[in-house]
Formats: structure tokens, C-alpha cells, sequence
């Protein structure tokens, strides 16, 4: 048996999710299609919390990204009415004569985006609870904050199928090409196929699985491992109310947010990890890591040196070279799209994402260069933070 839609989305994390809403949104009969479903414990869009700012040193064309997929996140919840969105603010930290942070600041001002620069005197009697070296300074995002990530994912699927978008969790495997150069249909089940117009792959870490002749080295996937501790009963001075969420450039790239929703206080680094498999991968922390991630705590943020660690989480970036994003059509099958690459950095952009695709996929018109297949090499240099 086969069914027909208009376009199939594969993939419903948060850059597939968005895709599928946009294209419902312009009328066409969609498919979502998920092997897991949205926001699953697997994908790079799971887990509870990511941070959207504007900050991308000189790299306008995110700041703008990001701007823009703000506003749709907001409107989508105020609709819903579901509060997840957490306005904590977003903090740099950085030394004296940081580029990138330079870089943020004129970006900011440049586009009218609000940010205070805060001097290490007034850091450290905004947050008495950090510990800061001599010269490091910040620059507060006031607006921008925290999605409650697999809710969010969550909450555009239900919305796309209200407005008519199709769901199925199902595993998907090619049925072949035409000669054509069109792929035309995928299985589903067995004994089942899809047809469409159009199709999506927006797989994550699973793109170079799926195309590998392609993808293979072109995204490669890293292990990238989270923490959670426990803030001291009764302190409210790791709070959203004390403390925004935190990008610290000054000590090995690590982020941050406060204890949100009583799950503890978050703590990553944003170093890419070893190679790693969404399917086979082990899923648990490492003892290396938890003892580097303690020795930073005791450092920045001393009253949480012997805090408990409460959770823990292992999840993957899924990498282009530079960390710019893969959106472009396939370089063989005239009706295969691609979306992916979000590079640890991705899921704040999934409004603005999942527009930009169904725009080219439905209308034409201009390519943005850096998100095309062939601006991807094969060897790592990441240049988007």
C-alpha cells in the first residue's frame, strides 16, 4: 500500500518539526515522520533546557537567525499558552580583549539588540557568587534566556498537527531511485511506502547513516556530556531570579544555566567530544568528566565545590566543519532535502530554520552560501560558536 502527501519530513526534532510546521502552515499536506518521536531522549533536540541567545560574535546572519526564531518561539507559546520560555537573561563571560565577545558587542549594537557590558567591579556585585579572575568582564543579553527544550519540540509538533500535519512514529529505510534522479518514495513498514512531491531528511546525528555517499565526514558526530548538581537547600543564589544562564569563554568553553524547575544546576562543556554513535554510543558520563567539571565548579562558582550531582546526560552535537548549518537540497535527487548540522548551536534557529527550507523548497529564490552542501568539508574547523 502506498499514501501520498505533498511533502514527507523525516526527522521531528527541532529543525524537523519547524520544517513540517512551516510547510502546514503554507498549505501543503505534510508528513512528520520519527523513529523515537518529538524530542526523544536519543536526539540532539532532547533533554530539558537549551539556551537562546543572540551573541555570534561577527556572525550577523545567526544573530538575525536567532532574533527572528525568538519571536516565532514566543508566539507559538503564548498561543499554546505554555510558559517555556524562562527569560534569565544570557551572560558572556570573558578576558580582556576577547574578539568574540568585542565582535557580540558591535554586533548588538549594530542591529539594536539590548546588552549591558558589565566591568569586573560590577559583576561582582551583581553575582557575589561567582568567582571571577582579575580582568574578566561581561556582556548581559537581558532578553534572551532558556527553552525548555524537548517541551518546546513537543509543542510545535502538537501545533503543526492541529493545523493539519500528519504524525507517525515510524523507522524510515529508502526504497530507491528513479531514473530520474528522484527518490519518489520511502518504506515505512514493511509492505508499506510513502510517495510525496517533496521530501525532507532533517535526521540529526542519523543524516551521514542515511547518506553516507554524501554526509560521511561531512557531519560528523560528537559525544558531548551534561551534568546537573544540586544547589544547597534553602539558597536562592543559583535561582533564574539570582543568576542567568552563562557562556564562560574565559575557562575551556563552558556553559551554563541556573536550577530550573528543580532539576539542578547545569553545567556542559562546549568542547567537542570523541566520535559518537546515536545508536550503539554508551550514554553514560565518563569519571574524567565529572572530575573536570567539579574542578571548574570549585573554581567559578565555590559554593557548589561539593554540591551533589543529581543527573547526568550524554547526548551528541552533530557537526559540520565549520559549524555552520546544512540546509540545501540533495546534489542528486531533484526532491530530497537537507537539513542539519546544528553543531551544538542549532536549536535556538529552528523557526528560522524550518522557514528558510520551506521557502526554498516551495518558492526558489536566493541560496545562502553557508548553508550549502558544498561550503562543507571533511575535516574539523569550527569557526560558529
Amino acid at each position: 500500500m502506498t499514501c501520498r502527501f505533498d511533502v514527507v519530513v523525516v526527522g521531528a526534532g527541532c529543525f524537523g518539526a519547524w520544517c513540517a510546521w512551516h510547510l502546514t502552515r503554507a498549505g501543503r499536506r505534510v508528513l512528520l515522520l520519527d523513529a523515537y518521536g518529538p524530542g526523544n531522549n536519543r536526539a540532539s533536540s532532547g533533554g530539558e533546557t537549551r539556551i537562546i541567545r543572540m551573541g555570534y560574535g561577527a556572525d550577523e546572519i545567526y544573530t538575525r537567525s536567532a532574533l527572528r526564531s525568538l519571536e516565532q518561539w514566543r508566539s507559538l507559546f503564548r498561543e499554546a499558552g505554555l510558559p517555556l520560555f524562562v527569560p534569565t537573561g544570557v551572560l558572556w563571560l570573558a578576558p580582556a580583549g576577547h574578539a568574540m565577545t568585542l565582535d557580540t558587542k558591535a554586533t548588538l549594537t549594530r542591529l539594536g539588540v539590548g546588552h549591558e557590558v558589565l566591568d569586573p567591579e560590577e559583576l561582582r556585585r551583581r553575582y557575589p557568587q561567582v568567582a571571577f579572575e582579575d580582568g574578566t568582564w561581561g556582556l548581559l543579553e537581558p532578553e534572551s534566556g532558556v527553552l525548555m527544550a524537548r517541551r518546546a519540540v513537543q509543542a510545535v509538533v502538537d501545533d503543526a498537527v492541529r493545523r493539519g500535519c500528519a504524525f507517525r512514529r515510524a523507522a524510515v529505510g529508502p526504497v530507491g531511485f528513479d531514473v530520474a534522479g528522484r527518490l519518489d518514495c520511502i518504506r515505512v513498514d514493511p509492505g508499506e511506502a510513502v510517495a510525496a512531491d517533496t521530501f525532507v531528511f532533517a535526521c540529526g546525528p542519523w543524516l551521514p547513516k542515511i547518506f553516507p555517499g554524501v554526509l560521511e565526514r561531512r557531519i560528523a558526530s560528537t559525544r558531548q556530556e551534561v551534568f546537573f548538581f544540586g544547589t544547597p537547600a534553602g539558597d536562592p543564589r543559583f535561582a533564574p531570579e539570582a543568576l542567568p544562564a552563562w557562556i564562560d569563554f574565559g575557562r575551556d568553553q563552558v556553559y551554563g544555566l541556573p536550577d530550573l524547575d528543580g532539576r539542578g544546576f547545569k553545567v556542559a562543556p562546549d568542547r567537542h567530544g570523541p566520535p559518537f554513535d546515536p545508536d550503539t554510543g554508551d550514554r553514560k558520563v565518563s569519571t574524567e568528566g565529572v572530575e573536570d567539571i567539579r574542578r571548574f565548579l570549585a573554581a567559578r562558582f565555590p559554593g557548589l565545590a561539593r554540591a551533589p550531582l543529581v543527573e547526568t546526560r550524554v547526548c551528541q552535537y552533530e557537526n559540520t566543519s565549520s559549524g555552520d548549518f546544512l540546509i540545501d537540497r540533495h546534489p542528486s535527487l531533484d526532491d530530497v532535502w537537507l537539513a542539519g548540522g546544528g553543531s551544538g548551536h542549532g536549536f535556538k534557529h529552528g523557526p528560522a530554520v524550518g522557514e528558510y527550507l520551506s521557502r526554498r523548497a516551495l518558492e526558489g529564490g536566493v541560496a545562502e552560501p553557508r548553508f550549502a552542501l558544498a561550503a562543507k568539508g571533511t575535516e574539523q574547523n569550527r569557526a560558529v560558536y
